[in-house]
């Protein structure tokens, strides 16, 4: 009997740690050339001044905090307002809170670039935002711009 208790613990534990580590894993999406360098182009012409991250998102951290950044396994708390590149606002909250698994591969891959305190302006192409769907007010294929400040985690 204790060992089919044991058994049954062991396993428990294996396949919890099995799906934790399935949504923790680092997005590693990549945006394809051609919207990185859309993307690009905006920016130059509207003379924004940004970091370009490998991955396709280009950024502006205006506030950055040391110590711990959030992973993809947290759950976040975060002020933020998205805009299309018009400058038209489809959301926006003073507080909310999210697991950072589930939310657009360009929120995953960005916030942890800041600690808790921290603010980040993201300009998204579509593959790391909603992609070739609409979404709301966001039409299929849209770049997206977040300014997020990351409330806690």
């Amino acid at each position: 009997m204790k060992k089919i208790i044991l058994f049954a613990f062991t396993a428990l534990l294996l396949t919890s740690a099995c799906k934790k580590k399935k949504t923790c894993d680092e997005n590693t999406v990549q945006a394809p050339e051609t919207e990185i360098t859309s993307l690009r182009n905006y920016l130059s012409a509207n003379s924004i001044i940004t970091k370009e991250d490998p991955r396709g998102f280009f950024y502006i951290i205006t506030d950055s905090v040391f110590g711990s950044k959030p992973t993809t396994c947290d759950n976040i708390r975060i002020a933020y307002k998205g805009t299309l590149l018009n400058g038209s606002v489809f959301d926006q909250s003073n507080s909310a809170t999210f697991t950072l698994s589930n939310l657009i591969a360009g929120w995953q891959q960005a916030l942890p670039l800041i600690g808790i305190g921290g603010s980040i302006k993201l300009y998204l192409p579509p593959t790391l935002g909603y992609g070739d769907k609409a979404s709301g007010s966001i039409p299929a294929n849209s770049n997206l711009v977040f300014e997020i400040d990351l409330l806690g985690f």
